[in-house]
């Protein structure tokens, strides 16, 4: 009997994996450096080429089944020292060596992790070339600029009392466009709330955008959303929430489902700095690792959560490093930097989707504009700080001068543009305003096939409620 057990332990244990699903379907390729899990830094040479091969690398490399669930805790070369008589413990997730030296792991590293970016802050490229089309680069950049202008008009609105409640993404509009960029539309975006720019490059239209800031029968959403909280079943955009964090265990879930269907796609999620103190982010990464799902978190570390810094929220060096913690493999990058956040985001996708894995994204930029309508920024930021990044280090101007110098842009172009999404955005508000708003209905449907008794009890007093306290109502709502 010992003799068959001994036989048949190989085969046992292959059963048993399988049965765990511990085996973890990954693309292996010597010739894509990036894709070690030793890197911790990405050059933008190394990016530049992982993005040319990628293509032939995925298509002639043999796709293989190896166990992989333990790969962040193995042990690595050269971190254990004085070894104590080559001895280790067989714990789960792989052997720990023994040391007979008392050592503490530090709280920080002695440098920060590097921030990978391609072109410098005139707009000129450090080394190398980035394999981006002259259509792309062209549309990155109208799109940028078109939800800058968008974001100025409709927070004017607000401030006219036209809408009820705005916000910004000035200063942050390369993440948004960018990321967006390398992306395709069967990935599942889960956003915050500062991502309109991954609607625009989808196809959502500035007319799309004033109905649902206008709260009328034509948004998607029907009136039930405050504004700027966008949705579209149609370009895999889910519904933003305003609970902080609270997508981020959701999009580990949508990647997981994306994963058993056998998908090729990831889903991708947005948070700020802030968002990482919030227990949903620490949930999903160690979530999201364990069932190896193809999701990319993209972080935008804008240094503030609302009026508490980046000082106030964490001693650890920024977001990137608490990836490794969690066996998620991580990059952070200059996030007002659009060819940067390009190949990054391309090549991080290529990442997850390929090996099934998540993979972390830090950008670093800086909210210029204040953090809603509701917030003065100025009380708690000094003005020089707000124009130094307004000025010198605004994501658009400087990706304006990259493409400038291919000869792909020109002022009589940057003047056309300016003016003509300006009057369609003037036309759109116009018509938003005009717009008939949803029947009252529309608040009790949607949710159940057939409208339970407490929820017509609900609609009903709500109707007579309106009937005797007109005046406090808006008039142009229909019943």
């Amino acid at each position: 009997m010992a003799v068959c057990v001994r036989q048949s332990r190989k085969s046992i244990i292959n059963h048993v994996k399988a049965k765990m699903g511990l085996l973890g379907l990954t693309c292996l390729s010597s010739s894509m450096p990036s894709l070690n899990n030793d890197h911790r830094t990405l050059s933008a040479a190394s990016l530049a080429k992982d993005l040319r091969d990628q293509n032939s690398v995925l298509e002639n490399k043999p796709t293989l089944y190896r166990t992989r669930r333990f790969d962040s805790t193995h042990q690595r070369s050269g971190v254990q020292s004085n070894v104590a008589n080559n001895q280790f413990l067989d714990f789960p997730g792989g052997k720990v060596a023994f040391t007979s030296e008392m050592r503490f792991i530090s709280e920080s590293p002695k440098e920060r992790i590097p921030c990978y970016r391609v072109l410098d802050d005139d707009g000129q490229l450090i080394e190398g070339g980035i394999n981006v089309s002259k259509e792309i680069a062209v549309k990155m950049y109208s799109d940028m600029a078109t939800l800058q202008t968008m974001d100025t008009i409709f927070y004017d609105a607000q401030r006219q009392g036209r809408i009820s409640f705005y916000l910004t993404t000035i200063g942050e509009e390369a993440i948004n466009i960018a990321s967006a960029a390398a992306l395709t539309i069967d990935d599942f975006v889960v956003p915050q709330y500062r991502e309109p720019g991954v609607l625009l490059w989808r196809g959502f239209t500035l007319q799309q955008f004033a109905n649902q800031c206008f709260s009328n029968k034509g948004d998607d959403c029907r009136g039930r959303q405050m504004p700027i909280h966008y949705g579209s079943k149609k370009l895999n955009y889910l519904t933003v929430a305003s609970t902080i964090a609270s997508q981020l265990p959701h999009a580990v879930g949508v990647a997981y489902s994306l994963k058993m269907d056998g998908k090729d796609a990831c889903a991708v999620t947005y948070f700020g700095d802030g968002g990482s103190s919030e227990g949903d982010f620490h949930a999903a990464l160690n979530f999201a690792a364990v069932t190896e799902a193809p999701v990319l978190f993209i972080c935008r570390n804008n240094g503030w959560a609302i009026s508490t810094p980046t000082s106030d929220q964490f001693r650890s060096d920024g977001i990137v490093v608490r990836g490794e913690a969690y066996g998620v493999r991580s990059i952070r990058v200059d996030g007002n930097d659009t060819l940067a956040l390009y190949s990054a985001v391309r090549t991080a996708r290529e990442m997850a989707i390929c090996e099934q894995r998540p993979i972390l994204i830090e950008a670093l930029t800086y909210r210029v504009g204040h953090h809603s309508t509701s917030d003065d920024s100025t009380k708690y930021r000094p003005v020089d700080e707000i124009e130094l990044w307004r000025s010198a280090r605004d994501p658009i101007t400087r990706f304006r001068k990259w493409i400038e110098s291919n000869g792909w842009w020109s002022s009589e172009a940057e003047s056309e543009l300016r003016s003509n999404v300006r009057k369609q955005l003037l036309d759109a508000i116009q018509v938003a305003e005009r717009t008939e708003k949803p029947p009252l209905a529309d608040i009790f449907t949607d949710v159940y096939d057939a409208l339970p008794s407490n929820l017509s009890e609900q609609e009903k007093w709500l109707r007579e409620t309106i009937k005797i306290h007109p005046q406090d109502y808006p008039s142009d709502f229909p019943l």
